[in-house]
């Protein structure tokens, strides 16, 4: 791989990893009974669609201290995406998402595997639950025989603990505020442990740590990632309601059925009146809402111009992010693909 940050490239590395790496394991775990075909196939599913930026920031969390490329590095890195995929079926659990990629979510997809015997969904959930632990459990497995030193594996691995621990204590966060009286600060709290640490701080800090960055350069990886994560979460609430569900891959009606505390919500409720408020709490955790609903939701939403304050918000920690990122001296190779990550990251189809 070349200096010059070529995404595209840089993703078939992390999937002909991931997708050799999960395939032996799905293989192994199928092995032990025919019964568990299904649940190794969910494995696989869960790995197959990504953009792979959280591989990405490791990458140049390395590269960033002088470390040249890597595949071992790479294989290293692609373990973030494992922790991603295990978040992301856990999540969509926990939130009774239907859809994912385009796709039946995990917990969906597995209906078919228990049949229309008595307790079949909660048979399903309980697989699903069983999938994300084992794909965990397989991030570790990956990093450990990723094939660098054993030295710089010791110099990281405190940081899967932190991640976990501020992973799970973002999800509970969320489950803990949702249905509760909205309120912005509340939700951001939610988005930085929930998304932003796992998302681009901790691979950053875990790709230093392998490459033996000092103090400073892993400051300045919490000044630019926790902003940038948080952005890139924003943007996810706003495609969540206003994206096209063909691109998205996701139902536009999750996070208004599931009254769920983002950003979004939080701020249309500060800046509405009785009469928004009203229409807003007839629909707030409302299942099976329509698209007539969610319409009304987007009305009361354009009309006080929240998507705009969402926008800013999520302008103004991208700049903070980008402006953290100039103040170190890096090599010229992570200071672009750094910044080019910062965008794409967040300038994602509106």
């Amino acid at each position: 791989m070349t200096d010059r940050w070529e995404p595209a490239a840089f993703k078939v590395r992390v999937d002909e990893v991931l997708g050799r790496f999960v395939a032996e394991e799905a293989d192994r775990f199928a092995a032990i009974d025919p019964l568990l075909s299904p649940v190794a196939e969910q494995l696989e599913r869960s790995v197959a669609e990504g953009k792979r930026l959280r591989a990405a920031f490791c990458y140049w969390g390395w590269r960033a201290v002088g470390q040249p490329d890597s595949d071992a590095l790479v294989r290293a890195a692609a373990s973030m995406e494992l922790v991603h995929a295990a978040a992301v079926v856990h999540d969509d659990l926990i939130d009774d998402s239907p859809l994912r990629h385009g796709r039946p979510t995990a917990h969906v997809a597995l209906c078919e595997a228990v049949g229309h015997r008595a307790g079949g969904t909660a048979a399903a959930r309980s697989l699903a639950m069983l999938v994300g632990d084992l794909l965990m459990a397989l991030a570790g497995e990956l990093f450990a025989t990723s094939g660098l030193p054993t030295a710089y594996l010791a110099r990281a691995r405190p940081l899967w603990s932190v991640m976990a621990r501020e992973l799970i204590a973002g999800e509970c966060l969320e489950i803990l505020r949702t249905g509760a009286g909205p309120d912005t600060a509340a939700s951001l709290k939610v988005i930085r442990y929930k998304t932003a640490k796992y998302t681009v701080e901790q691979p950053l800090l875990i790709g230093g740590a392998l490459a033996g960055a000092g103090p400073r350069l892993r400051e300045g990886y919490s000044s630019y990632g926790l902003p940038l994560g948080e952005a890139f979460q924003l943007r996810d609430d706003l495609l969540g309601l206003f994206g096209d569900p063909s691109h998205t891959g996701k139902a536009n009606a999750d996070d208004v059925a599931g009254h769920r505390p983002t950003a979004l919500l939080a701020e249309t409720w500060r800046l509405a009146g009785d009469a928004d408020r009203q229409r807003l709490s007839a629909l707030l955790g409302r299942p099976a809402l329509d698209e007539d609903a969610l319409d009304t939701v987007r009305g009361v939403m354009r009309a006080l111009r929240t998507p705009e304050r969402i926008e800013d918000m999520i302008g103004a920690r991208v700049e903070e992010a980008l402006g953290a990122l100039d103040e170190l001296t890096l090599p010229t190779p992570a200071a672009n693909a750094l910044t080019a990550l910062a965008r794409s990251a967040t300038d994602r189809p509106k």
